[in-house]
């Protein structure tokens, strides 16, 4: 059975700030970021505190919204309004390259205002809020209608592979490609998960095991490297992904390690999905090629970043960490560029620390993302229905306004 009570919402709107729960520590230090400005927004999305193509997307639809309830509000000229607004999204936007959908929850910002500037700038500022909260409660119905179409592709008693985190922490709420395994759990067909760690930043670790456990959905952890033993096992019946940016042919782009796993599953005969809405559909891309791939900090491959909470076993000890921590925050001078830093947490102390595990001075590439080819993918779910090959066909009819359809093209 099915727990998903059991899984906060990822990012929300309340007393007039953006809150959202930070990713970046779970799953052992469960925090709550309020974000006051926009830029707080900024970087939460740089930081990877909010992450997932969806989630993204609402947090751009909020940043703006954020703006617009704090700095625009001393605005008097409409022309002015729109203009700031406009460089607002784009900031926005620009903070994560790969994820089409952070580019078009601004841009939908964007449209939205200058469409609707007839009604006057006294009006227009509550209904910017209005259709940053519709962007939200949109991307959870999407996620939910997704889920009912792609279990229609698992039999009774399926073992599931999937990569990286594409549950509800993706999205608003929900999930794309975990919220099909959840749809599909509930209805008694998913045996098992098989969930990738998904280096270097172990979002499957971390955020799809926590998922999985708090919902009640059986699964297993393994390291990456290890798809290809349980496939070539026959204990993987099918693999489901989700996705940052779909080009017009189907070329998918998501976490770095998913290419391989198409490729395996070619080999192994093993049907390859992905899950992601119709948003995360770029048809201006003719292919995967123009897919800009995100590189990021060289620290997430030389090293590993940990989070906890320490609770002193005796007074001695908690005179010595009040002590550390009596201005703030305490960092610890460490060797070999470990790093440390100590916060008071009500009668506990919580850390966040980085350790390095390669030598200093090496060069480092780390790509965020790779591109799957179209022709590795059986198929694509999205809100509107399941998309095959010819994607070309079949994606366009999913990204246009003429309802759902179980299967498209």
């Amino acid at each position: 059975m099915v727990s998903l009570g059991n899984i906060p919402p990822t990012i929300w709107w309340e007393d007039g700030t953006v809150r959202m729960i930070d990713q970046s520590r779970l799953p052992l230090v469960g925090d709550l970021l309020v974000c006051n400005t926009y830029e707080g927004v900024c970087t939460a999305i740089s930081g990877m505190a909010v992450r997932g193509a969806p989630a993204l997307g609402v947090a751009a639809a909020l940043g703006v919204a954020l703006w617009s309830e704090t700095d625009g509000v001393d605005i008097a000229e409409l022309d002015t309004y729109l203009s700031e607004l406009d460089r607002v999204a784009d900031e926005i936007a620009s903070t994560r390259p790969t994820a089409v959908n952070l580019m078009w929850g601004a841009e939908r910002m964007k449209r939205f205002a200058r469409a609707n500037a007839g009604a006057g700038l006294d009006a227009l500022r509550p209904l910017v809020l209005a259709e940053a909260l519709r962007v939200r409660d949109e991307d959870e119905e999407r996620n939910r209608a997704m889920g009912e179409h792609g279990a229609t592709l698992f039999e009774p008693g399926s073992r599931i592979l999937t990569h990286c985190n594409a549950g509800s922490l993706a999205t608003a709420y929900f999930g794309t490609a975990l919220g099909v395994i959840f749809t599909a759990h509930a209805q008694g067909k998913v045996a098992q998960v098989w969930v990738d760690e998904t280096r270097p930043v172990l979002q499957g670790a971390r955020l799809t095991a926590w998922e999985l456990r708090m919902a009640g959905v059986p699964f297993k952890l393994i390291t990456d490297n290890m798809a290809a033993s349980v496939m070539r096992r026959g204990l993987v019946d099918a693999v489901i992904v989700g996705a940052d940016r779909i080009a017009a042919n189907g070329d998918v782009a998501n976490k770095i390690g998913t290419y391989g796993l198409a490729v395996l599953c070619k080999e192994h005969g093993i049907p390859f999905y992905v899950a992601a809405p119709s948003s995360t559909v770029d048809l201006t891309l003719a292919s995967g090629d123009e897919i800009v791939i995100e590189e990021r900090d060289e620290r997430e491959v030389t090293g590993v970043t940990a989070s906890g909470v320490i609770e002193p076993r005796t007074p001695e000890e908690t005179r010595a960490f009040d002590m550390l921590t009596q201005s703030g925050t305490y960092a610890l001078g460490m060797t070999k560029g470990h790093q440390m830093q100590l916060t008071r947490k009500g009668g506990a102390y919580q850390f966040d620390a980085w350790l390095r595990i390669a030598p200093p001075g090496i060069e480092v590439y780390n790509p965020a993302f790779d591109v799957t080819p179209a022709e590795y993918v059986t198929a694509i779910v999205t809100e509107r229905g399941i998309a095959r090959a010819p994607y070309g066909e079949s994606l366009a009819e999913a990204c246009c306004d003429t309802g759902a359809l179980h299967e498209l093209g």
